[in-house]
Parts: C-alpha cells; sequence; structure tokens
C-alpha cells in the first residue's frame, strides 16, 4: 500500500485512538507502569499533533523512492526520530500537560509500548479486518 496524506492522518489518528488509547489507559491505571493519570494521555496526545507535521515530511520522502513505498524498517527508524524528538521537546521547552521532570525511561517504555501496538495491529488486524483500506492509500473517509 502506498498511503495518500491524507491517509496517513486518518490511519495515525484511528490507531492512535484505539491501540494507542489502550496501551495509554494501562499506564494511566498503574497497571504498565507506576500510574500517572493524565500524563500519558498527553504524551499520546503530542505523538498524535507532532505526528500529523511529520506525516507531511514522511510523505513528501516516499514520494522521491522510485516505487513510493514506505518500508517496515523506515517505519521503525521514523519511530525513533519521533520519540527523540518529542523527549527534547519535553525536556528543553516543556509542553503543556506533561512535566519536564517525566523519567526518561518511562517516557520511552510508554511510547515504546503504544508504538509497537500501533506497528503490530496496523502490520496485521488492519490488513484483515479492513481489507479496502489498503486498497484507498489508507484513506477512511
Amino acid at each position: 500500500m502506498t498511503p495518500t496524506l491524507f491517509g496517513r492522518w486518518q490511519t495515525r489518528l484511528f490507531l492512535l485512538a484505539t491501540a494507542g488509547g489502550s496501551i495509554t489507559l494501562l499506564f494511566a491505571l498503574g497497571i504498565l507502569g507506576p500510574g500517572a493519570g493524565a500524563i500519558y494521555f498527553g504524551i499520546l496526545a503530542y505523538v498524535a499533533l507532532f505526528g500529523l507535521a511529520w506525516d507531511v515530511f514522511y510523505n513528501r520522502l516516499q514520494q522521491g523512492r522510485w516505487d513510493r513505498d514506505w518500508p517496515a524498517a523506515f517505519q521503525w527508524l521514523a519511530a525513533l526520530g519521533e520519540a527523540l524528538f518529542l523527549l527534547l521537546v519535553i525536556k528543553m521547552i516543556g509542553l503543556p500537560g506533561v512535566p519536564r521532570w517525566m523519567p526518561v525511561g518511562l517516557f520511552f517504555l510508554h511510547y515504546s509500548c503504544v508504538w509497537l501496538a500501533v506497528f503490530l495491529t496496523s502490520q496485521s488486524l488492519m490488513r484483515i479486518l479492513f481489507i479496502r483500506w489498503r486498497f484507498n492509500g489508507g484513506r477512511w473517509i
């Protein structure tokens, strides 16, 4: 599948709201880590918000590739870049709803679990349950 920019946005928001939201709820309740409530949902919201801007960049890069594809290895590298960027913004500038004292290890644990859930869902369940999603460039609407 070669996603369109609008398809990327729709897929990102859908997967972060469902798979990412489920994992974040487990963190917020203290099941997967020390419960910090709304802080985790703040991080998830910033991942979604900054991700919309990242997708514009990724879409440009993808258009320059000969096959217009975005392999899974690139997704892993993009996830690392997004995580480091968000962590630097939190630590250096600060973001409303996410304290600067957020432990780095806890941030990476939450981010990694959310990203892995989103990645696995996009590579498996999405392709099985929503067959047309792949052929519509990732668009839902």
